[in-house]
């Protein structure tokens, strides 16, 4: 049977999925906040170490689902398919940044997910988004639902969004997974990204509009300080980062057209983004998708963990 774990958060929920000697934890009543990704007992998360601090800030940890935004927007209003929303900056729900721009839509901690169903190797969760709480965020009736699914050497998130009322639900969703290496400095952590299209931002980390060719890159992070959004220019991407013998690869197989990498110079992890659009598209509303009353969205990305070749 799938094991029920104990965890910082306390939380009956948190359900650990196993394929060979690969475990991964997630926790429903909290986000479904991804909490460990094992391999033969070594973890390759990062900020999970206290999650309790984490939960209680508002700030992101191990896996987190971003929702409905992911990054930030450039100010506190957005309008979009005739609905407009002024977001208020004393909200317990919310996270800003340093600018006072929103982050990351509605905290991890405030999203209670109720398991659908469950096996050894898979997990299945669903948020259904209309509280009045919620609404007031992000007034777009909707279901998620996430299915967690792990294999020997790597862990699958696929997440669809469903249009439950007769209005259009923008789709602006992400995930922020924080991966490391074990037993190696961070600058000697060799990182592979393919060529794509590079997002130029202003002083404040918004999308200008304009982009830039980036050529791709296969070398080490030495001090190299990564916050930048990209355009995949294909369906599909893998970026990853190896040293010392291991490997873990971020695959974008579906639904994710953009991503984000953050890898600030003076911490151990870095982040793979996938994001199902640009940083701020419910303000500016290049590449936001919608979803019809009734539809379904699908997407999906993979974290691979084996030895580097």
């Amino acid at each position: 049977m799938t094991a029920t774990v104990s965890n910082p958060l306390n939380d009956p929920t948190a359900t650990t999925l196993t394929a060979g000697d690969l475990e991964a934890t997630f926790v429903p009543g909290h986000g479904m906040l991804g909490i460990s990704l094992r391999q033969g007992g070594v973890e390759f998360l990062r900020r999970v170490d206290d999650l309790k601090t984490y939960a209680v800030k508002n700030q992101t940890a191990g896996i987190p689902f971003l929702f409905p935004w992911a990054n930030r927007l450039a100010g506190s209003q957005y309008e979009v398919a005739e609905r407009g929303v002024t977001l208020s900056p004393h909200s317990p729900l919310l996270r800003y940044d340093n600018n006072g721009l929103p982050m990351h839509g509605v905290m991890w901690p405030h999203l209670a997910w109720n398991i659908v169903d469950r096996a050894p190797d898979r997990l299945t969760a669903s948020l259904d988004w209309s509280h009045p709480r919620g609404l007031v965020i992000f007034p777009y009736p909707c279901r998620l639902t996430m299915t967690a699914s792990v294999e020997p050497a790597s862990l699958t998130i696929e997440t669809s969004l469903t249009a439950t009322s007769d209005i259009q639900v923008p789709v602006s969703f992400g995930f922020h997974p924080y991966i490391g290496l074990p037993d190696l400095p961070r600058q000697e952590w060799h990182v592979s990204l393919p060529a794509m299209r590079h997002l130029v931002l202003d002083s404040k980390n918004i999308p200008t509009g304009a982009e830039e060719t980036f050529a791709g890159l296969g070398d080490t992070l030495g001090d190299r300080d990564f916050d930048d959004g990209f355009a995949l220019l294909g369906e599909q991407a893998t970026l990853s980062v190896a040293g010392r013998g291991r490997r873990i690869s971020v695959d974008l197989l579906d639904g994710y057209p953009y991503t984000q990498i953050y890898a600030p110079h003076t911490h151990d992890y870095l982040a793979f983004e996938p994001m199902t659009a640009p940083t701020n598209a419910l303000v500016s509303g290049k590449a936001l998708r919608l979803v019809e009353p009734g539809d379904t969205f699908r997407a999906k990305f993979r974290i691979r963990v084996g030895q580097d070749a």
